[in-house]
């Protein structure tokens, strides 16, 4: 295994297993609590790390060809729409008490039999996060760094609503935990698999970039930010307001500063050597 690959396995396992970590450490009732501030921050991280972290940098090692990089990003919100109508891919995090009027054997029915159905979501979504996490190492350690942090943020909220339907569902409390692990396996593997792939044919790498990007608007627009959409008194909307603000402060910060280094590098000929140099 090389030091590239290595690095990109272990982003890509610590933004999973971190958050079930974070999970297996908080009550049921801070649980509950816990999703909805989530939910707001990861909104403003996903969105931020599409938009000014991923997309200008697919658009910075193709130089142009624009049209056919918003194809990509058209084609990649659709497929996760038609991946998530199959019940292939999961980004939900309503369970029976979360406030949204589930009717009774809500969590029963997602959980499917022992979790078969939150480990086969899980599994696709955390192989697919693998691959972005080592698409962005591709291009320089720290977007990697970066995409895993976006990834942690947002698996935290995931988690929680996977574990609380589980819980719901009657799974005991260290099988959750377990299925959730186990799942959490698939992100590594899709590290390697994205690595050796993206390192053999590099002209590849923007459109995994595209893609990494219309994930992450996908989650927040299709799935977080519908979950805000109620009624809430002032103080709560600002709140929420606050919160998104806050995750796209921290990205805006952290991509700013990587592209001010990147340009600099640019101007002495280095950029984008992982991609040409051996690790």
């Amino acid at each position: 295994m090389t030091w590239l690959t290595f690095k990109a396995v272990l982003a890509a396992g610590a933004g999973v297993y971190i958050s079930i970590l974070a999970v297996s450490l908080l009550g049921s009732r801070l649980l509950n609590r816990s999703i909805e501030p989530l939910v707001s921050v990861s909104t403003g991280v996903l969105l931020s790390a599409a938009l000014l972290h991923l997309l200008p940098e697919a658009f910075d090692v193709t130089r142009g060809n624009a049209h056919s990089l918003f194809a990509w990003l058209l084609g990649g919100l659709l497929g996760f729409f038609v991946l998530e109508k199959l019940s292939l891919l999961r980004h939900s995090h309503h369970h029976e008490h979360d406030g949204h009027d589930h009717a009774h054997g809500y969590d029963a029915e997602h959980a499917g039999e022992g979790g078969v159905l939150i480990l086969v979501g899980e599994s696709i979504h955390n192989f697919a996060d693998g691959l972005l996490v080592a698409a962005a190492f591709l291009v320089d350690d720290r977007f990697g760094w970066l995409t895993a942090f976006s990834i942690l943020v947002h698996s935290i909220p995931q988690h929680v609503g996977d574990f609380i339907v589980l819980l719901n569902a009657g799974v005991k409390r260290v099988k959750a935990l377990m299925v959730l692990a186990v799942a959490a396996l698939a992100s590594m593997l899709g590290a390697v698999v994205g690595i050796h792939w993206l390192k053999s044919m590099p002209e590849v790498l923007p459109y995994a970039l595209v893609l990494a990007a219309s994930s992450f608007l996908y989650i927040a627009v299709a799935d977080l930010i519908p979950q805000m959409q109620r009624r809430l008194k002032v103080g709560e909307a600002l709140g929420q307001v606050a919160m998104i603000g806050a995750g796209v402060f921290v990205i805006s910060l952290i991509a700013g500063e990587l592209h001010h280094h990147h340009a600099t590098e640019g101007e002495h000929g280095h950029r984008h050597e992982s991609l040409h140099s051996p690790h």
